[in-house]
């Protein structure tokens, strides 16, 4: 096997890295400095010279842009300063290591269980577009550089130190303990500040507006024994598993957004022209930004992976900095980011809204892509679920499990579940900031969430 193409996950992200710095201090600004670089990663990993397209298809990678195999680079530098936006396919593959991958059988093969039939056919990996998840789990597992996930950071450079444009950071309840045990959300929100974000703010906060939202449609909709609710909220892996493979079960899932979609389109509602950046440990997050439907909220997406090599590149010590505390979002909103955070918080709701109910929420909670497919067969092929409300998360664990988290599953769930406790707001139906937003929006009470036809746009596909 060759050296040079192992660990290159890694690699990557030293590529990443040394485009960060050089173009955050004014060292990266035409076709001569980008082959620069693509020469400087050659020499330090040992790549040949009839390799340089590989190389240069990962610096585009990590620029935001499509691969081309192109042995030069043209208008690249031009792409990023005038378009500043990242276009589908979120997940690439590039030309050349799979002839040097010893793996036999392909160990390509293992991600069909994920997403899509992905296997070698001469010196490329092949993805069937149409069955694609996006779940992003080939990107994280391939290690030998043959498929990639564009980085949306380079792009947003310019904005972030324009004064003309603000800039928020919407940030994944998973974000807590991704960057040491003893960096505090308040240090993360200094941090950000400094690279040009004008505030960071918890989507979780938005996940507590979608929670009353769908508590509210349960008890609309579920009457009898025999009904069931999907909840849509989290995890585009989820609803697109449904969405293109179970027609009949779609019709059970909530119209809501998830909590990214609504963060951008409120705050871009509330700020007008500011730009929303959404920071988690996910893949897939970065093709739902791009959704039809669904494009404009949010304008880039970064992960905990790029975000921590982005402070390291610009030499950010988190442990150094003064915390900048802000309590926006609930204990229900911050339990999200682990599977049955989001059946948690809804019942919270549903038993506050409509205490008498006969039919109570019973939940049933699976992750994993497997565990997703199983219970739609089951309940696609009429076999009883002794529940009526269906919460599903693509990562095992839940989003905590995402392929670019810092940290394993069950470290971050505990931190997750601390961080909700630390909460002084218990349920989502206590937050006040909930209803300060809804009054912005011209809400004066919670039922007005399934009536007013301003917010419901706001919150529904």
């Amino acid at each position: 096997m060759e050296d040079r193409y192992i660990n290159f996950n890694e690699k990557r992200m030293y590529i990443f890295s040394e485009l960060v710095k050089r173009y955050w201090n004014g060292n990266l600004n035409n076709v001569k400095d980008l082959n620069d670089l693509a020469y400087d990663i050659k020499n330090k990993y040992g790549f040949r010279n009839n390799e340089m397209s590989f190389i240069k298809d990962h610096i585009r990678i990590a620029m935001g842009l499509d691969p081309n195999r192109d042995d030069e680079f043209k208008d690249e530098l031009d792409m990023v300063k005038k378009y500043k936006k990242i276009n589908l396919p979120i997940v690439a593959k590039i030309d050349g290591p799979c002839e040097y991958c010893s793996h036999n059988p392909c160990q390509c093969m293992i991600f069909e269980k994920y997403e899509a039939p992905i296997y070698s056919r001469a010196n490329e990996p092949i993805i069937v577009n149409d069955k694609c998840l996006n779940c992003g789990y080939c990107a994280s597992k391939c290690d030998f550089g043959a498929i990639s996930d564009k980085i949306e950071f380079i792009p947003l450079i310019d904005l972030l130190k324009s004064d003309e444009t603000h800039v928020f950071a919407a940030v994944a309840p998973a974000i807590v303990g991704q960057f040491g045990d003893d960096i505090n959300m308040g240090q993360l929100r200094t941090a950000l500040k400094m690279i040009g974000f004008k505030d960071m703010i918890e989507v979780a906060l938005f996940a507590d507006i979608l929670t009353i939202k769908e508590a509210l449609e349960f008890d609309h909709l579920v009457k009898t024994e025999e009904d069931f609710f999907l909840t849509s909220c989290c995890c585009p892996v989820w609803f697109n598993m449904i969405k293109n493979n179970y027609p009949d079960i779609y019709k059970h899932l909530s119209p809501s957004v998830s909590p990214m979609i609504a963060s951008g389109r409120i705050l871009k509602k509330l700020y007008g022209n500011a730009k929303i950046v959404f920071i988690a440990p996910c893949i897939a997050k970065k093709a739902e930004a791009k959704e039809p439907e669904l494009k404009e909220a949010i304008d880039y997406v970064l992960n905990f992976r790029e975000l921590k090599e982005i402070f390291s590149a610009l030499e950010i010590n988190l442990k150094e900095l003064q915390s900048d505390e802000k309590d926006q979002a609930s204990f229900g909103g911050r339990v999200y980011g682990r599977t049955g955070g989001v059946s948690f918080s809804v019942k919270t709701v549903v038993n506050r809204l409509a205490p008498t109910r006969v039919i109570k929420l019973k939940a049933k909670k699976v992750d994993g892509v497997k565990g997703c497919r199983q219970i739609l067969n089951d309940l696609y092929e009429g076999i009883k679920v002794d529940s009526n409300f269906i919460e599903g998360m693509g990562c095992s664990g839940g989003c905590v499990g995402g392929p670019r988290a810092n940290i394993d599953v069950e470290k971050a769930t505990k931190l997750i579940n601390e961080f909700g406790e630390d909460s002084f707001i218990l349920t989502p139906f206590d937050n006040l900031n909930v209803m300060k937003i809804l009054n912005q929006l011209g809400i004066s009470n919670i039922e007005e969430i399934m009536e007013n036809e301003a917010i419901k746009k706001l919150l529904s596909r």
